[in-house]
């Protein structure tokens, strides 16, 4: 072989070796990369040419697959529109779904997960049709529907746990949408739907109960001040505080005073377990001071401040300021100023008082079943933390039920169930009404369910509003729904 006819050869060897080695890379290491890629819809219509899983609450479908005569094969279908948006997410060819479970678990239920290997090689050799897995979920329907009806028009939040596992019983954020609306298969339709709810002021698609702007916590801070002073042994719930209507911070020419204008006690004193019978504003900041911010931070810590979670669906972490002058950790203490919490960071301080202080880790999907009902995963009852201890959480549940029984949470009693609570009215904005919260856990002595629930701008009750008006009823309907069953 001559020269020139052997440097062509290796060029053309060479150029076989380079398109081998770039289409393995390709379809082997860059494969996941490129199927994920926003622009790549032939990955989209794979997907939607296989069954997907379906989300179940109760043994309902909430999401499902629906074969329909179009490219697509399959539509989406969520059966209850407007009752689980949050929860479910959407699973859209038009829209890119970005929320809710259809975003989070979509390996799970497309089928693509690493988890279901052996189910795609199995129908493979069988010639079975794909299919995803399902999702089981924890909420009860009762507890959702009781929460979602109880809310009302109003926008804000409710999150209920079982203290015990840390099952997610409830979830519910208004103002709510309808996901089949994104689901549909044509796209104009869906394009015009999108724009829509991007463009709501209320902003349906946030989902208040985990994530979005968060709220300040207001008075149902209190609890976690509370807990960081019985924590310390020096106190006890008939400890002396002072209270008077108001108190004269450090550098601060405004005082800060009870929401009343009024002294919480004879010759300006209280006690702690009064002081949160009464949600007394004065007794709590100067206590957050006496503690000071470390010890406040840190206890917040212990309840899950701090804490990104996953449920699987993200859960933002709630926060207490890194740094706070006295005046700021008298604020702190009574959950303004720079104090921030997602309802179901609520929820979470409420069940590990419930569960003798022991934090469970929230979750919400029970089960991962196949389409042929082999489980693939269950949930595991994990601890998140020791947020107090068994004594505190017991003098705690105590000081809560005095709340409920003749404090300012009386809205939320159940009749022959001892119900413990704490209310927060929340500042948020010169000039704004006050946000409304409430978070309780029933029975008080055998704890089924924890609550927390926040109205915006006191809701129907605007300026007016109190936590105990406004969002007592509506935690008081999502307990009685988990214990009447």
């Amino acid at each position: 072989m001559n020269a020139p006819i052997r440097r062509l050869a290796m060029l053309a060897a060479l150029l076989f070796a380079t398109l081998l080695i770039s289409s393995t890379w390709i379809q082997f290491v860059d494969a996941k990369a490129i199927n994920a890629l926003p622009a790549n819809r032939r990955t989209d219509l794979t997907n939607f040419n296989r069954e997907r899983g379906a989300i179940l609450v109760a043994g309902d479908p909430i999401a499902s697959s629906r074969p329909v005569k179009d490219e697509l094969k399959w539509l989406r279908v969520y059966s209850q529109g407007t009752r689980y948006p949050h929860i479910t997410g959407f699973y859209s060819f038009t829209v890119p779904p970005d929320r809710g479970l259809e975003y989070a678990d979509n390996a799970l239920l497309s089928g693509s997960s690493d988890k279901l290997f052996y189910r795609r090689i199995s129908d493979l050799f069988t010639g079975r049709e794909p299919a995803g897995a399902s999702l089981e979920l924890t909420i009860n329907p009762k507890a959702q529907a009781a929460a979602d009806e109880a809310l009302g028009n109003q926008r804000g939040a409710v999150v209920a746990l079982d203290p015990r596992t840390g099952a997610v019983l409830a979830l519910v954020s208004h103002p709510a949408y309808d996901p089949n609306v994104l689901a549909m298969h044509t796209s104009e339709a869906v394009g015009k739907a999108w724009d829509a709810l991007l463009a709501d002021p209320g902003k349906p698609l946030i989902n208040r109960a985990i994530a979005g702007n968060l709220y300040p916590p207001g008075s149902t801070f209190k609890l976690i001040t509370a807990a960081a002073a019985l924590e310390t042994a020096k106190y006890t719930k008939d400890s002396v505080l002072p209270g008077p209507a108001q108190l004269t911070l450090p550098g601060v020419t405004e005082p800060l005073a009870n929401h009343d204008h009024q002294a919480c006690g004879a010759d300006d004193k209280t006690t702690l377990d009064h002081a949160l019978v009464i949600s007394c504003n004065t007794a709590f900041a100067d206590l957050g001071m006496t503690l000071g911010a470390d010890a406040l931070r840190t206890q917040a810590a212990k309840f899950g401040f701090g804490e990104a979670l996953r449920i699987p669906l993200p859960v933002t972490a709630s926060t207490i300021p890194a740094t706070l002058n006295e005046p700021q950790t008298a604020q702190s203490a009574i959950g303004q100023y720079e104090v921030r919490a997602t309802p179901m960071q609520m929820a979470m301080v409420s069940a590990a008082i419930a569960n003798e202080g022991i934090l469970m880790q929230p979750y919400l999907v029970e089960r991962v079943v196949s389409s042929d009902l082999t489980i693939i995963e269950k949930a595991d009852h994990k601890q998140l933390s020791e947020a107090i201890s068994p004594e505190t959480a017991q003098t705690l549940t105590t000081m809560m039920v005095d709340v409920v029984t003749s404090g300012t949470g009386t809205p939320a009693q159940i009749p022959g169930v001892s119900v413990a609570g704490k209310t927060g009215t929340a500042q948020h904005g010169v000039g704004a009404a006050p946000h409304a919260w409430f978070t309780a856990f029933a029975p008080a002595d055998d704890p089924k369910v924890a609550v927390a629930v926040v109205v915006e701008d006191g809701g129907d009750a605007g300026s007016e509003a109190g936590g105990g008006t406004v969002a007592g009823p509506i935690a008081k309907a999502v307990m009685e729904a988990v214990i009447n069953g």
